[in-house]
Parts: C-alpha cells; sequence; structure tokens
C-alpha cells in the first residue's frame, strides 16, 4: 500500500490534472488526458511469453503506439491521473493468471528503487494495482544497487539483476503471481522468482501492464 504521505501527492497530482490543461498522454491530442481513440487503443489484449519452461508472464497490453506513450507519461512525467486508464488491463493479465491457477494467489510487485520512489513520490506498480482493485503484498526488497536496465542488453540485464533481489516477509506455502509495469527480457523476473521460490512462495507466474514486442539484441562493441 502506498504511505499516507504518497497518498497524498498522488492525490494533488489527479487534481491538478483536472484543473489544468493536458494534451492526450497516448497521441498528444490537445484537451482530453487520453482522447477516445488511444482510451479504446488502451483496452486489455493479453500478450503472453514463456520466460521459461513452466514461467509465463502474461501482459494486459503490447508495449507500442498510445499504450507505450502513456506509460511513459504515467511513470516518467507524474501524470499518475493515467492509473485509472491503465488499470484496466493489468486486472486482465492478473485475472488471466488467477484464472490459470485456479487458487487464490497474492500479487508481489517488483519494488521500485529507493532513489525513483524519491523522486516520483509514488510507486507506479502499487498505484496500478490499487486501480485495479488489487491489494499489493510487499514481498520484496533490493538487497543491493542495480545499474539503469534501459542501457544494457539481454546478458547484461541478467548479469545486472543476479541476486539483488531478497524476500523481505514470510511468504513460505504462499501462491503468487509477481507484478511489474513491462517485461523486456524477463530478467528482473526470473530474479523475483528465484527470489521467492528459494523463500518457499510458490510463483505461478507473472502479470504486467505491457510487454514489448522484441527482445533486445546483444550490443555491438567497438574497439
Amino acid at each position: 500500500m502506498t504511505t499516507m504521505t504518497d497518498g497524498l501527492r498522488v492525490a494533488l497530482r489527479e487534481a491538478g490534472a483536472l484543473l489544468l490543461p493536458v494534451d492526450c498522454a497516448g497521441c498528444g491530442a490537445p484537451g482530453a488526458a487520453v482522447c477516445d481513440r488511444c482510451r479504446a487503443a488502451l483496452g486489455p489484449c493479453l500478450v503472453r511469453r514463456a520466460l521459461d519452461d513452466d514461467f509465463e508472464v502474461i501482459s494486459g497490453l503490447a508495449y507500442q503506439g498510445a499504450a507505450a506513450s502513456s506509460l511513459r507519461a504515467f511513470k516518467q512525467r507524474g501524470r499518475t491521473d493515467l492509473a485509472r486508464v491503465l488499470a484496466p488491463a493489468l486486472r486482465a493479465a492478473l485475472v488471466s493468471c488467477a484464472v490459470a491457477s485456479g487458487r487464490l494467489v497474492d500479487a508481489v510487485p517488483i519494488p521500485p528503487s529507493a532513489a525513483s520512489s524519491r523522486r516520483r513520490g509514488y510507486r507506479p506498480v502499487e498505484l496500478l494495482l490499487h486501480h485495479a482493485g488489487v491489494a499489493p503484498l510487499r514481498a520484496l526488497r533490493w538487497a543491493r544497487r542495480i545499474d539503469d536496465q534501459r542501457a544494457l542488453d539481454v546478458a547484461e540485464r541478467g548479469r545486472n539483476v543476479a541476486a539483488a533481489l531478497a524476500v523481505r516477509r514470510r511468504v513460505e506455502g504462499r501462491a503468487v503471481v509477481i507484478v511489474d509495469d513491462v517485461v523486456t527480457t524477463g530478467a528482473t523476473l526470473r530474479e523475483a522468482r528465484r527470489a521467492l521460490a528459494e523463500a518457499g512462495a510458490l510463483v505461478l507466474g507473472a502479470a504486467t501492464l505491457a510487454a514489448t514486442p522484441r527482445v533486445l539484441p546483444p550490443r555491438t562493441r567497438h574497439a
């Protein structure tokens, strides 16, 4: 759950979005936070990706077009008002995970770094879960600092997050679904699965708001 301070910050941001002129987060058209065309494009359209033979991630949207633009605005430009528009796609992915398992499950979000939490003033994944009507189980913490994943290729991302997550509360015997905003290579989701499974949790899969359309190729290195 967000703290009282986080909740106040989010409420003020959302109130500001209602009072001030805004452009569509999806296409930039003036006059609406999300225009009708982009709102339709943000409707759930499930994407499934097998990270391993027995580990699948289900995403509510493909990370492209209006979905990519809206998610960047939500995370990078403080557009917390978009959470209620994006949340149904994440909820659809979570429901699909739960239905497939046939069990009552807990949603375990990938935690933000302390620096990003301070910079934003809110936790994007938990805010999405709140608007999806799902209470997050804060079971993970970062055990060490990691580099920004955006600049790394597939292999580098795996090395960057290896053994970086730890369990912060008892999860033994609990059925869980790992939740994040975007899946790219799946490195962070795999690391979260490792930490939770070693602590005795039954990891049923992962759910994300969006999935990138391709896996990053190795970077070309020059002498």
